[in-house]
């Protein structure tokens, strides 16, 4: 046998293999694996070694993609980019009021070839603004400052913030300013700077992916379109602070001051580059004296000049808002108006530019002047009243036309202020990209010259009024406006109080009391959650899995208390009982009456009675289960909705309502709910304390209305009574048809 092995060199490899425990000719499983183990760690070595600038390259991008996704370099490039944005736009309107100007040159006299260039090349660009706004992006119409406190305030409003939005802002305020009406740049350039960084935000979220369109970059895109327009850094961080919100968070300070001095800088150095200025000076420089800027006495002089300045600011809203309410009103001319997009901007065009017409009525109010060389002269640092009636010196450069030989300085000035008033408050009308304020500075300048060279004083510089709040804001209480007869829930209401409820409200939100006794606020339910309960508590689904239940465990469930029932010895425990069966055997004997009732009628009208039977039922299953007392467990309740107390000062409210932004207060006395406020009811009260001829109720008229107490249709449970009086009104003629029916058909006997 061995000599027989001997012949194969494997088998004796093998037969050995066997008696030493080792076989090296093929390797077994561990072997191999660790064979493959030290092949795959030279390789990785090897790749180890070849792989290191490749690895060095993607950390040193990672960490310039994480660089790029800080604060500063979004803030840089927001200052950057609305700094070239605002430097195109001003290059571009000065190009196109200096070809209008060229225009009107050279035709110089022949006076009906200058009226029509007058006349139609700011027409033709108004028109285009309009129509080119229309076409692109509606939403870029007007000056798009309320609109942007709007998206602050939390609604979220389509298309406002988009690049198509940007690019119709930009091209249609590009020509109303070009077209020399009385319409400014700083509110829809607020608007553009917002634009702006939220696509400029969309763009950065591809390094970081932090970045979203929240309220901090808006208002640091107001910021920044403020220091774009004035050059002005700190006056945007404030203009932002003051116009967009009543809460600023104090992170978006250094935010919205760097980004505003980045694009404030930026811009007046693209002015220096372009031979604007000298160097980087102020955009409307003054001469105003510093060794003795202003005497006392004219302290009360610049106070009467902030009060008037004051009266006819809220003049001029209020002429504003009567044409745009006008424009709005359903009339004949309205309709015709809104089918006819540009005959409006197209008839204003007209209107303003045939007034202003230089040799026409234009020459007693200096109509040959564009809004920015109006500032230019307005602030020059010369005393017109010295000059009028003489000689005029060689430097007055454009102030000439402010005068005429045959009319005085203060005529001119004062038909200056009456017309550009009314046509600042027409012109920001139009359908077009346009502001109010750069018209208004130039209305405040020449009314205060006209007071200055009234009075022959030195006037240097003017203060502000602010109307703050009237004092009966603070003796008004919320108990003397918030809405007493609310609309609540209770815990143990039923599901017929809270479909009566939702049908006979819209509000989103009700509030969850203890008791209707104790009227202690639990919290607060959304009408969403009501909604889904409701329609799950009366769908198809439960009634299914209800009737499965039934016929599986409470009938058995029935018969054995019933059988259990002559083996008690309570008299007090049997008559509970007694009842409790009793009103749940007529309930059930009233349902099966009617579906054989119901059975009977459709043997007898098989086509018009064919599913009486499945919608009786439904009917009774409905009525019975919404008489069911409500699942609070299964619905979310906010435990602390926002309470007020009765005592709360109308301001105090007010406040708080823009702090943090609510729709709705409750008002609680001790924790029981009294009433509640909303946003309507706080505008009512708040415009009833500032306008003449509102009457609101004195403070203490509430403590004559403690018998009042709020009320709430609520029905009564009927479960009982309801099956009992259907029992017996449907009993006597469901047993006539059954009577008949033993005697037809005995199989409807049989089954019951």
């Amino acid at each position: 046998y061995l000599s027989d092995l001997l012949g194969n060199k494997k088998t004796v490899i093998f037969f050995f293999a066997q008696l030493y425990g080792e076989y090296r000719e093929h390797p077994g499983g561990s072997q191999r694996r660790e064979a493959t183990r030290l092949l795959m760690e030279r390789h990785l070595e090897s790749d180890r070694d070849c792989n290191v600038f490749p690895d060095c390259v993607a950390r040193v991008q990672k960490f310039l993609v994480s660089k790029l996704g800080e604060d500063w370099i979004f803030l840089v490039l927001l200052g950057i980019t609305m700094a070239l944005v605002s430097w195109t736009m001003d290059y571009a309107s000065a190009k196109s009021l200096q070809a209008y100007k060229w225009f009107y040159g050279e035709l110089r006299g022949n006076i009906p070839l200058q009226y029509l260039v007058w006349v139609f090349y700011p027409m033709v660009l108004i028109l285009f603004a309009s129509l080119f706004c229309h076409l692109v992006a509606p939403q870029a119409i007007g000056s798009g400052i309320p609109e942007l406190k709007t998206i602050l305030r939390g609604v979220v409003l389509k298309e406002y913030l988009t690049l198509k939005a940007f690019i119709a802002k930009v091209v249609g305020l590009t020509a109303g300013l070009g077209s020399g009406m009385p319409v400014g740049k700083e509110g829809p350039f607020v608007h553009i700077a917002s634009i702006c960084a939220a696509v400029l935000s969309r763009f950065m979220s591809f390094f970081s992916g932090v970045y979203q369109v929240s309220s901090n970059i808006l208002t640091v895109g107001c910021a920044v379109g403020v220091g774009c327009c004035f050059g002005t850094p700190l006056g945007g961080v404030l203009f932002s602070i003051e116009v967009t919100s009543t809460y600023f968070a104090v992170r978006n300070y250094w935010r919205g001051y760097f980004a505003a001095t980045f694009s404030a800088f930026i811009f007046r150095v693209l002015s220096v580059f372009n031979k604007d200025a000298v160097t980087i000076t102020a955009l409307f420089r003054t001469n105003f004296r510093m060794d003795f800027p202003f005497d006392l006495q004219e302290l009360p002089a610049f106070a009467i000049i902030g009060i008037s300045c004051g009266f006819l600011g809220a003049f001029f809203v209020y002429l504003n808002r009567q044409v745009v309410l006008f424009m709005r009103r359903p009339n004949i001319l309205t309709r015709f108006l809104t089918k006819h997009r540009l005959i409006f901007p197209a008839v204003v065009t007209l209107v303003v530019t045939t007034l202003t017409f230089p040799p026409g009525f234009g020459q007693f109010m200096a109509g040959e002047l564009m809004p920015r060389e109006c500032i230019n002269s307005l602030f020059d640092n010369f005393t017109w009243t010295k000059i009028w009636g003489s000689s005029l010196p060689p430097g007055l450069g454009r102030s000439a036309v402010w005068f005429h030989p045959d009319v005085s300085i203060f005529v001119i000035l004062i038909l200056f202020f009456i017309m550009k008033f009314w046509m600042s408050a027409v012109s920001t009308t139009m359908p077009i990209p346009s502001g109010a304020f750069m018209p208004v500075f130039v209305l405040g300048r020449s009314l205060v010259l006209f007071i200055y060279y009234s009075v022959n004083q030195p006037l240097a510089c003017g203060i502000t009024a602010q109307f703050l709040f009237s004092c009966s804001q603070y003796n008004i209480f919320v108990e003397d406006i918030m809405v007493r007869k609310v609309k609540f829930l209770c815990s143990h209401s039923t599901y017929r109080e809270v479909l009566h409820l939702l049908d006979s409200t819209s509000l989103k939100t009700f509030p969850l009391v203890d008791s209707k006794e104790s009227m202690i606020l639990l919290g607060s339910i959304e009408r969403s959650e009501l909604l889904a309960l409701c329609d799950w508590w009366l769908s198809a689904e439960r009634r299914i899995l209800t009737q499965g239940q039934s016929s599986q465990g409470q009938v058995p469930c029935a018969r054995i208390s019933w059988e259990s029932f002559a083996f008690v010895d309570e008299e007090e425990e049997e008559n509970e009982d007694d009842k409790v069966y009793l009103s749940i055997y007529l309930m059930y004997l009233s349902i099966y009456l009617s579906i054989y009732l119901s059975i009977y009628r459709a043997s007898i009208h098989p086509f018009t009675h064919q599913n009486t039977t499945g919608n009786c039922f439904i009917k009774v299953w409905e009525e019975t289960e919404i008489d069911k007392p409500l699942d609070i467990d299964q619905i979310r309740i906010d435990p602390s909705p926002f309470q007020l107390v009765e005592r709360t000062s109308l301001h105090k409210t007010h406040t708080l309502f823009s702090l943090l932004g609510l729709s709705h207060a409750y008002v609680t006395n001790t924790g029981k709910l009294v009433g509640v406020v909303a946003l309507k009811e706080l505008q009512k009260a708040i415009e009833g304390s500032t306008r003449s001829g509102v009457r609101l109720r004195p403070p203490l008229a509430s403590f004559r209305d403690t018998i009042r107490k709020s009320s709430l249709l609520i029905s009564v449970p009927l479960e009982f009574s309801v099956h009992f009086l259907f029992f017996f009104l449907v009993f006597p003629l469901d047993f006539f048809f059954l009577f008949f029916s033993t005697h037809t058909c005995p199989v409807y006997f049989s089954f019951l």
